[in-house]
């Protein structure tokens, strides 16, 4: 479970949970999820997210 503890700025609380939000990936699940997916999208979606994961793996070593 996420949490934020505020003191004070309200603000601040809030920009740290949508921070921490988005390196969770929650708000990307949420967004995936607003609408039905038809498993053939569901494969090709996570073969494009495999390719774009190898990719940015071998340009890491490469550097």
């Amino acid at each position: 479970m996420i949490e934020v503890e505020v003191r004070g700025d309200i603000e601040y609380a809030i920009r740290q949970l949508k921070k921490k939000l988005q390196m969770d990936g929650i708000k990307r699940e949420l967004k995936r999820r607003e609408f039905y997916e038809k498993p053939s999208e569901r494969r090709r979606r996570k073969q494009a997210e495999a390719k774009r994961k190898l990719r940015k793996i071998r340009f890491r070593q490469s550097d």
